[in-house]
């Protein structure tokens, strides 16, 4: 981890962020109120059972958010992508992280302590409109996750995972359709909730099918709706 500088003014995931209503005078106040690191892949960035000081900010990269069960093994929960604010449950319920955050790639993540986040969140009750809506999906998820897992064979929640991972990894500001999916074959199977050499059989079979395309760790959905139909997931 790396002290860096960073602009709120200037800082190109600002307008997915909670802070996009904030004028310049603003901005400038929040960037002398936090501290912005550059995290390399594979850094842990907060771990379950700490005690959240601030809030952090994902200015670029992406974070897995997971926890480690009884047998060392890791269960994906969610993901940060660029402009999401990441460990909020725990500080406003005043209560231990349930998960631990670790960097899928390089990433830059800026720290804002608590005092200064609910300041803002007094202020402003379209950031406080935000965090509300932020939990909310995080609880619809979480939900969805429940019935997949118990109601879903493997197959299913695979495809389901890649439809996902499929948002998480496009590029900001941008509506492609096609891009790569770089994730361990373990962490991929951390999410789906099976083994990793069940998942590289399935990606296997769905390769054969046309669906996806593999290159290496790389993965590419072809035939988005074919996978929407394998994982019953209709818009």
């Amino acid at each position: 981890m790396k002290v860096i500088k960073a602009s709120c003014p200037s800082c190109l995931a600002k307008a997915l962020s909670f802070f996009h209503e904030l004028d310049k005078e603003e901005l400038d106040e929040l960037s002398d109120n936090k501290v912005c690191n550059f995290y390399k892949k594979g850094q842990l960035v907060f771990y379950e059972g700490r005690i959240p000081t601030g809030i952090y900010c994902l200015e670029k990269g992406r974070i897995k958010i997971y926890k480690v069960g009884f047998d060392g093994k890791e269960q994906i929960v969610r993901f940060a992508t660029s402009g999401s604010l990441f460990g909020i449950r725990a500080l406003l319920s005043g209560m231990h992280y349930s998960a631990s955050a670790a960097t899928l790639e390089d990433s830059v993540i800026c720290f804002i302590n608590k005092s200064f986040f609910f300041k803002l969140m007094d202020k402003y009750p379209g950031i406080s409109k935000d965090v509300i809506l932020s939990l909310c999906k995080m609880l619809e998820e979480a939900e969805e996750k429940i019935v997949s897992i118990a109601q879903k064979p493997v197959r299913e929640r695979l495809a389901e995972t890649l439809l996902i991972l499929n948002r998480v990894y496009r590029p900001n500001g941008k509506k492609v359709v096609t891009h790569d999916i770089c994730l361990p074959r373990e962490d991929l199977a951390n999410i789906v909730g099976t083994a990793t050499e069940t998942v590289i059989r399935l990606l296997s079979e769905f390769k054969e099918g046309k669906l996806i395309e593999v290159r290496g760790r790389a993965i590419t959905l072809k035939d988005i709706k074919g996978i929407k139909t394998l994982a019953k997931v209709f818009d």
